[in-house]
């Protein structure tokens, strides 16, 4: 299968070719665990879980070797220890077990790897010690930083002049440092904050330090894929990048760069100050996971994507049909089988997610037409192994309209769609309005179909 990825640092589509195909690297930048995740923190989680599965399609499950960073040292993380009187360990267990907890609700792969920073240290300083002998970084005042002079491609992944890049990154021109570029590898710690022995003195890594250490620990020195959100692109990863290059005598860290695109929630960016930032851990408590991950795949991974209440209730409807689909089938046999090929090729196109879903209809329209029962199961086959390869429709159809509901309610419930039924068979349809009363009364959608009536039940307000 040719395997085509939108590279940034080419800034075109390219055929994948690993370095080894018995042994394909990802790397992905993860989260900062001082709070919970918000969604657009998840949209990169979901789009490189969908890379994650097809490259293991394609590949081999023990072929493909992904990890995911955790950054558990962080000011932000600081300030929250400080003004619960705690040390940073409890913060960033209580925030990374949510995190892991929310990422398994939308229904995503756990990565090969998930190494945290803090257990990375030694290793960071001992690179930051190479880079300063190889004339890539320098000593002031208690931080090593990286001199940008020593990489003469600096700014080639972003497309920045360096003008650009220092106003982007609105940097502090320090009297120490040699260039206005030039960033932290590593800094001394404020009284009371975490901090690690190195022979500058004692203090702790700077971010841009820790991926690049992180990557060669786990990985390698040069990676197939490096992925990010499209804010990452500078000045993280193009640090990243500089910092490897200088290290490894110009080796890539990574010879394909991903990146997602922004999320806006209702045609606004996310924003603490306007109120709309949507957090997954509470937003889990009343929409299922699987709704989430379909609105975050419903858009290109590479384009912007609006999230509003219309998106959750249309991503709500499309898997409602499908599960409504199969569970009209639920009692058909049928042979593990491998996507259609117009499916794999929409996925194989730069992950167009889309065009895939486009497809899943496809397949959930022959299967409900399909009057031959070979034609049928094969549907049914092909249906869920594409399903599952976006990492949908895992789950039981009856559990999935059932929802919460008790023993109880589920037998009142089926009683109540019998009834109404048989009203509706003597065309008395009073009664089977005063039925379907009551079923709303009881929290309950009901989906009149052509094989019947399904029902599941109403989300909280």
């Amino acid at each position: 299968m040719n395997l085509r990825l939108y590279d940034t640092a080419r800034r075109e589509k390219r055929d994948f070719v690993p370095a080894d195909p018995g042994r394909v690297t990802m790397y992905v930048c993860g989260p900062t665990v001082y709070g919970f995740a918000h969604i657009g923190n998840f949209r990169p989680v979901v789009a490189f879980d969908v890379l994650f599965r097809m490259l293991r399609h394609v590949y081999g499950q023990d072929a493909v070797l992904y990890a995911r960073n955790v950054t558990d040292v962080d000011d932000k993380i600081n300030a929250k220890a400080a003004d619960e009187g705690v040390d940073i360990g409890v913060i960033t267990d209580r925030y990374l077990a949510a995190y892991l907890e929310d990422a398994d609700a939308l229904c995503a792969l756990r990565p090969t790897y998930a190494p945290e920073a803090t257990d990375y240290i030694d290793q960071m300083v001992t690179a930051i010690a190479d880079l300063i002998e190889r004339g890539g970084a320098y000593e002031a005042e208690g931080h090593v930083l990286f001199d940008t002079q020593a990489a003469p491609d600096y700014g080639a992944l972003s497309g920045r002049t360096l003008d650009d890049m220092i106003a982007g990154a609105r940097v502090e021109v320090a009297p120490y440092k040699r260039n206005a570029a030039d960033f932290v590898l590593w800094k001394p710690s404020k009284e009371n904050e975490p901090s690690w022995p190195s022979p500058w003195g004692a203090g702790r890594p700077g971010w841009h330090s820790e991926c690049s250490t992180m990557i060669e620990a786990v990985l390698g020195a040069t990676i197939d894929i490096h992925g990010g959100g499209i804010d990452l692109v500078f000045p993280h990863h193009e640090n990243e990048l500089a910092q490897a290059r200088c290290a490894h005598d110009g080796a890539p860290l990574a010879h394909y760069w991903m990146h997602n695109g922004f999320l806006d929630i209702e045609g606004e960016k996310m924003s603490k100050s306007l109120g709309n930032v949507i957090i997954p851990h509470e937003l889990l408590k009343v929409v299922p996971g699987e709704v989430l991950r379909w609105a975050l795949l419903s858009a290109h991974y590479r384009q912007p994507l609006d999230w509003t209440e219309a998106l959750i209730v249309q991503s709500r409807g499309s898997l409602d049909r499908f599960y409504g689909a199969l569970q009209r089938v639920k009692g058909m046999e049928t042979k593990a089988t491998r996507p259609p090929a117009a499916f794999l090729e929409a996925l194989a196109d730069d992950l167009n997610t889309p065009k895939a879903i486009a497809e899943l209809f496809a397949l959930a329209k022959t299967l409900e037409t399909a009057t031959d029962g070979v034609a049928k199961a094969k549907a049914k086959g092909e249906l869920l192994a594409a399903a599952g390869l976006l990492g949908f429709l895992a789950a039981d159809p009856d559990a999935w309209f059932a929802g919460g509901a008790d023993d109880d309610l589920k037998t009142k419930v089926e009683d109540l769609l019998v009834r109404r039924a048989e009203a509706r068979k003597a065309k008395d349809f009073a009664t089977a309005d005063a039925i379907r009363g009551e079923l709303d009364a009881l929290g309950v959608v009901v989906m009149d179909g052509a094989d019947g009536a399904t029902w599941r039940l109403k989300e909280p307000a």
